[in-house]
């Protein structure tokens, strides 16, 4: 793993956040493209994630919020399923229904759907929770990916309201800081990460991330020519607030939908001008006390 250099950027547009970080050689960065139009809600990524990472189970006890009994994405839910129920839309995605052929009730007016969606880290581009981290627990691996070294974490805790989406999370149990690794360790071996693998319908496409951005571009176009008009890409972009997501998003409705923040920025992109205005207040603030000294003597 390498150190971030003294020429690691904050914001902006970034092709190579690998190289920003200081590899001069490696992989090209790869990352997740989740298609919700396809989810079925089965949870087998988030078994499989817990599996292969060893997770502790997050307790027992139902939400009673439909059938999401994680609630959320924590420091041992690494992915988490959301099932939105909402008043149906009358087109239709290709997708089985329950009702004999011609009688699909659930794209009848009056009806409703599941919006379902597999969240994960955003492995930003700009990554906060790297930028805030005191101990270089957080680092950018030679994947572009986003990695916590939880040897080295001290559980300070500026990483969490760092994140501009409420991912990375305290464990309580040994005070760590924890999140999706993208299954590093099967990265270095060259596979796919165990939520990939077991996604049945492919809601999970895990490549190259320049790949999955065309692929998921195709998907909305087509989307999009069945009439679901509200088909569109979440987290894609290079040019926004946290310089685009390895982990990005094919959504059927507004980001507030899904529990997404609608135009997440990353919260240290402003650390610069802060410092800048922070010095020239001490400054000024130390001619001031140095004129008073000056007229006292007169």
């Amino acid at each position: 793993m390498a150190d971030r250099t003294e020429q690691h950027r904050l914001s902006g547009p970034l092709a190579d956040p690998a190289a920003d970080a200081g590899y001069t050689e490696h992989p090209e960065r790869v990352g997740f493209f989740t298609d919700t139009s396809v989810c079925i809600g089965c949870k087998a990524c988030e078994v499989a994630c817990k599996e292969w990472n060893l997770l502790p189970e997050d307790g027992l006890e139902l939400t009673g919020m439909s059938y999401d009994n994680t609630g959320d994405l924590g420091a041992s839910t690494w992915r988490h399923v959301a099932f939105v129920e909402q008043e149906v839309t009358t087109t239709d995605l290709g997708l089985p229904g329950m009702a004999p052929p011609g009688e699909d009730a659930a794209h009848e007016a009056g009806g409703v759907r599941w919006l379902m969606s597999s969240d994960v880290c955003k492995h930003c581009t700009h990554a906060a929770c790297l930028d805030v981290c005191p101990t270089g627990a957080l680092i950018r691996t030679e994947h572009g990916t986003v990695f916590v070294q939880d040897d080295i974490c001290n559980g300070c805790g500026y990483c969490v309201p760092a994140c501009p989406y409420g991912v990375i999370d305290i464990r309580p149990g040994d005070g760590g800081a924890f999140k999706c690794t993208m299954c590093q360790d099967r990265l270095g071996a060259g596979l796919a990460p165990a939520c990939a693998t077991a996604c049945p319908t492919e809601s999970i496409q895990f490549g190259p991330l320049d790949e999955l951005r065309e692929r998921a571009a195709l998907r909305v176009d087509e989307l999009h020519g069945r009439g679901e008009t509200g088909a569109r890409l979440y987290g894609h972009e290079p040019d926004d607030g946290v310089g685009g997501d390895g982990a990005f998003f094919l959504l059927l409705d507004e980001p507030e939908v899904y529990g997404l923040p609608p135009d997440p920025v990353v919260t240290t992109r402003d650390l610069p001008s802060m410092w800048r205005h922070a010095g020239a207040a001490a400054g000024a603030a130390a001619a001031v006390i140095a004129a008073c000294f000056v007229g006292r003597r007169r």
